[in-house]
């Protein structure tokens, strides 16, 4: 496996990593992970393209090797502006993306904003929350939610990075989220995941002060209407013992013009390891045409 690149740009004062594989005149894929998760988880998939493809792998503000926000703030429209200024930036023609949950929902954001900047999207359990949850949040009273995200956001301005004495318990951690996940790969993204210390221990690299969600989000109707204006063949990727529910049968899917749900058995929220093998396979396919529709 040759050694990937990385480089850094600039988006609103932070310094974004960018991981990047195979030939820069390729055809440009991005590969985007998900909260609380690093470039590197994707170097498997990322191997398995580069010799098609420019790989792109960024880390999100407050993630791996990128830069924290000083304010703790981690808003949805934060990760979509640092999405299009990596575009721009890289001065991409229309491009293939393959993301994961968080990673996701930026992703086809992007894509709905910037109809014809995507030609391919690949979103892993990344549309958000299911109808029921949208519309239990949406009864909440606002004012309510509002003290709550102020007290939320103090709180976690006082948090710090978590500590592990050594890789091996870190990996168990990870391996505990995800009991699909071999060793190896658990020690990967262990590797990955975390500053070594001067006495040895490791320090988390993710920022403490990252929100769960974003407390305030535009209207269904809007995100509605940004899946029907991405005019790209979408394949929306489902692990059927993941919590997430899956867009075929809530109804979500049918919001998109051009759209491929696959539901794979034997995996949780990270398809992408847990069916690593068979994922790369159905992904190789959809970005050669193959797969474009139901």
């Amino acid at each position: 496996m040759s050694l990937p690149r990385t480089s850094t740009i600039i988006s609103s004062r932070l310094r974004l990593n960018l991981i990047e594989w195979g030939d820069p005149a390729a055809p440009p894929l991005i590969l985007q992970h998900g909260g609380r998760d690093h470039g590197r988880s994707w170097d498997s998939v990322a191997a398995a393209f580069a010799a098609d493809y420019r790989v792109i792998v960024p880390d999100l503000r407050g993630h791996g090797d990128s830069d924290w926000s000083a304010d703790g703030g981690y808003d949805m429209i934060d990760y979509v502006l640092d999405f299009a200024t990596i575009v721009e930036s890289l001065s991409l023609p229309p491009f293939a993306i393959v993301a994961h949950s968080l990673g996701g929902n930026i992703a086809t954001r992007f894509a709905g904003l910037y109809p014809g900047r995507v030609d391919r999207l690949v979103n892993i359990e990344g549309l958000g929350f299911s109808p029921r949850l949208t519309a239990e949040r949406a009864a909440r009273d606002e004012l309510e939610l509002l003290r709550a995200v102020i007290e939320q956001r103090a709180a976690r301005s006082r948090f710090v990075p978590r500590i592990y004495p050594d890789i091996a318990t870190l990996a168990a951690r990870i391996r505990a989220a995800d009991a699909r996940l071999s060793p190896a790969m658990a020690e990967h993204l262990a590797r990955h995941a975390a500053h070594c210390n001067p006495d040895g221990t490791l320090r988390i690299k993710h920022d403490p002060a990252l929100a769960e969600t974003t407390p305030f989000d535009i209207s269904t109707e809007a995100r509605q209407r940004l899946w029907a204006a991405i005019d790209c063949p979408v394949l929306l990727v489902y692990g059927a013992q993941s919590w997430a529910s899956n867009p075929e049968a809530d109804g979500r899917a049918a919001h998109f013009r051009d759209v491929r749900v696959k539901v794979f058995e034997d995996a949780g929220h990270w398809v992408h390891h847990d069916r690593q093998a068979d994922f790369i396979a159905l992904v190789r396919d959809f970005l050669a045409g193959t797969g474009a529709s139901r």
